[in-house]
């Protein structure tokens, strides 16, 4: 369960951390298939904020279901090594190729909530994602792409006006904020 000791070793850097990584554990010891979308209750999901060389934009996609511009991420479905899906996830959503991770190391951790809403035709109950983020920088020269099926945009945007992009408040001022602060204190490559 090397997956579960990244997160135990993790250091959370606030309340929200500590508490979400407190659940992200119990939950993981509790549920056997925390890996797999059919666990119902909730499941592992991971991100990626990806910026910049410089550390004054990040890399965002419009969500068709949020209706805001977002990270980018999606779900482990039975893959224990997120690095592997975050970067995969990147490269799907936006079509960048130069990104590197900074660290293999979870840059954040939060519970997220999802409400209920259809997907492919069927519906999908509320339920929790246990989501594990990571840090990339990218080269904004890479040609960006739209996957029809998640997003229906690609942007690079700075720190601030990210913030003002996203429609979604509780993210914004719990996430967005401090993973903007965190990767302008993190060393680069």
């Amino acid at each position: 369960m090397k997956l579960f000791e990244e997160v135990k070793e993790y250091m959370p850097l606030n309340e929200q951390e500590a508490f979400d990584q407190k659940q992200m554990l119990q939950f993981m010891q509790n549920n056997p298939d925390h890996l797999y979308r059919e666990n119902l209750a909730g499941h592992i999901t991971t991100s990626i904020w990806t910026v910049n060389k410089e550390r004054t934009k990040t890399l965002m996609v419009y969500h068709k279901l949020y209706d805001s511009w977002s990270w980018i991420g999606g779900h482990a479905d039975g893959e224990e090594n997120l690095c592997e899906v975050a970067l995969r996830e990147l490269q799907e959503e936006t079509g960048v190729t130069s990104a590197r991770l900074v660290s293999e190391e979870i840059f954040s951790l939060e519970t997220l909530t999802v409400d209920g809403h259809v997907k492919k035709g069927v519906w999908v109950p509320s339920h929790l994602h246990f989501n594990l983020t990571f840090l990339a920088e990218a080269d904004e020269g890479d040609e960006l792409r739209i996957a029809e099926e998640e997003n229906s945009g690609v942007k690079w945007f700075s720190f601030e006006d990210a913030l003002k992009a996203s429609t979604e408040p509780w993210f914004v001022e719990h996430i967005y904020k401090k993973l903007i602060e965190r990767s302008q204190k993190q060393g680069r490559y």
